[in-house]
């Protein structure tokens, strides 16, 4: 759009060429914006897709927790029961034991002669070895019983022993699934965050595609205006072709500022963030075309005019804020954006290094700055080589 300014100043079919090759420029970039949208659209839907898997993956996670927490009620629920069994088993046991201490304590102190009782109480023989086999029997019914419940206490141990064992590993189950459960929300609210974030970088993609586009159908519309004003001049040319006297010639250009290339000092002081010509996003993969260069300066700083010349433009210009086109004849301008106060006023005649505007950040997104041009005809030319 700096080209068409440029061009209704100098005028002239010559310049048709490079409107259009510049037009050409805009609608390349209007098609890699396209393409970053397209790759941006993938993106944005990938990490959709991811968000949903990680939901997916939450509420699994919460019903296998869920389910843990209710085996774990039937696990204590368990353990209890076998713990007031295991109590009641061993109050038996313990009574039994008691018995039979009793029992075999009287049998003790009894001795033969307890035997001998036995034998003599008897009123028959075929009686004493009934009473023998009875005495025999409680003795040996007494030694199961005990065994038996002694052998149930222990199973009832090591079943305790095991329930409590698996107790402890679905805790250690439990502890773990709570751990994910806090990587999995926490996964998903930076998966979440990065897919506003890229939501909103798809509207100002957009944002800029449009404006992009605007852009290219004014100067579309500059380029059918000039087409037409070009065959009017060849057409005025012609019919006014035999007033030119065959030995006139055309004026000597002036050479002035384009013997200054390597000569020139930089407009403002500053650290150069932005070079000349055609750059790739490191992320996007997608390709932004400079005129000029870019100079990170103080805000305020001085803006200085790199050569003579006079002020043909100085007003604000959407998307470069306030900005200065000087003439330096020859076919030669120099251009200075994102200023925050213009100086001179169209039609002022400057001196090489004469302050011009002061450092701003108008329409800059990059913060305080000197965006930088050299046109030769219309046509951007780099900075770099001319500076010393």
């Amino acid at each position: 759009m700096l080209t068409c300014i440029l061009v209704l100043l100098t005028g002239g079919w010559g310049r048709c060429a490079d409107v259009k090759e510049e037009l050409q420029g805009i609608n390349r970039e209007i098609r890699e914006k396209k393409l970053l949208l397209k790759k941006n659209r993938k993106v944005e839907t990938q990490v959709s897709s991811d968000l949903e898997k990680t939901e997916k993956s939450l509420r699994d996670k919460e019903t296998s927790l869920a389910a843990l927490e209710f085996d774990m009620k039937g696990v204590e629920s368990s353990l209890e029961k076998t713990g007031k069994e295991i109590e009641k088993v061993r109050q038996e046991a313990q009574r039994k034991r008691e018995q039979i201490r009793m029992r075999l304590a009287s049998l003790y102190k009894a001795g033969e002669i307890g035997g001998v009782r036995v034998f003599f109480s008897s009123e028959s023989f075929p009686q004493t070895m009934e009473n023998m086999r009875y005495m025999k029997a409680v003795l040996e019914n007494d030694r199961a019983l005990f065994t038996e419940y002694n052998a149930r206490v222990e199973r009832l141990k090591i079943l305790k022993g095991s329930l409590e064992g698996d107790a402890a590993r679905k805790e250690r189950l439990r502890n773990d699934i709570e751990a994910r459960k806090k990587e999995i929300e926490a996964d998903r609210r930076d998966k979440a965050a990065y897919l506003a974030q890229l939501r909103q970088d798809k509207k100002g993609y957009l944002t800029s595609l449009k404006e992009l586009e605007a852009n290219a159908r004014r100067l579309q519309t500059m380029v059918e205006r000039l087409e037409a004003r070009s065959r009017r001049v060849y057409t005025g040319k012609k019919e006014n072709k035999q007033l030119v006297s065959p030995t006139s010639l055309p004026p000597a250009a002036d050479k002035g500022f384009g013997a200054q290339r390597g000569r020139l000092a930089i407009p403002a002081r500053g650290e150069i963030i932005g070079s000349f010509g055609r750059h790739k996003h490191p992320e996007f993969n997608s390709f932004t075309v400079s005129n000029g260069i870019s100079i990170a300066a103080p805000l305020g700083a001085d803006i200085h005019s790199v050569f003579d010349g006079q002020v043909i433009f100085a007003d604000y210009f959407k998307g470069y804020g306030n900005m200065v086109i000087i003439d330096h004849g020859g076919g030669f301008f120099s251009l200075y954006a994102h200023a925050s106060r213009i100086l001179k006023r169209v039609g002022a005649a400057v001196g090489r290094n004469e302050v011009v505007a002061t450092v701003g950040d108008g329409d800059s997104s990059r913060g305080p700055m000197l965006y930088f041009e050299i046109r030769y005809q219309g046509k951007p030319v780099d900075p770099a080589p001319w500076f010393r």
